[in-house]
């Protein structure tokens, strides 16, 4: 699968202001600075689509891309460390809660984790939220170029155990790297077959 068309749409601060639920979407939502921006500028084949920042929390509403004409891309705001407010960190929360919750249209929600450091209590908190609601869930390791084959493995291995804690088995598991590339053929692939579902369920 290869994009060829993407698109800025909009951005909502609150759910009611989000698109008209007449195409599937795919959400991407990680721990502030998990490189969600650029992962997603990797996979349109775009700089600037999504602006990255080394400012912990800056994505702060839910931006929706055109895909082909097709389907949404959807950049959610990042949980864990963001340094704002406790009440903005509420109205985020609040706001994602009833996002991943009520949207119909949603077929995916792929939760990024920096494959460089141990299992974090938020990634599997979060994880574990979206299980018990049963929303379809799949785990995208990044920035898998910057430690070696042997630390990205032994990590991914650490995730895998401590979900399994919680977890009958886990989701599928997508390593990749926006710097280099690596992941971005499987990650495509795995996202044209949740797409699929899309037509075959109308």
């Amino acid at each position: 699968m290869i994009i060829r068309k993407a698109e800025f749409v909009k951005s909502s601060s609150q759910v009611d202001q989000l698109p008209a639920p007449a195409m599937p979407e795919l959400a991407f939502i990680g721990r502030s600075n998990v490189g969600k921006s650029s992962l997603i500028n990797c996979l349109v084949n775009r700089k600037e689509l999504a602006h990255t920042s080394s400012q912990p929390g800056k994505t702060r509403t839910i931006n929706h891309y055109l895909i082909d004409s097709s389907w949404y891309l959807v950049d959610l705001p990042g949980y864990g460390f963001a340094r704002v407010s406790r009440s903005i960190r509420e109205d985020w929360e609040r706001m994602l809660s009833k996002y991943l919750t009520t949207r119909e249209n949603l077929l995916c929600v792929f939760v990024l984790i920096d494959v460089r450091i141990p299992p974090q209590r938020s990634d599997l908190s979060f994880l574990r939220s979206l299980g018990e609601r049963g929303i379809p869930v799949a785990i995208v390791f990044t920035k898998s170029d910057k430690p070696s084959r042997t630390e990205v493995a032994s990590n991914v291995e650490a995730f895998r155990a401590a979900m399994l804690e919680s977890w009958e088995e886990t989701p599928p598991f997508l390593i990749t790297s926006a710097e280099t590339g690596s992941g971005k053929g499987e990650l495509m692939d795995y996202i044209q077959s949740v797409l699929s579902v899309w037509g075959t369920a109308e």
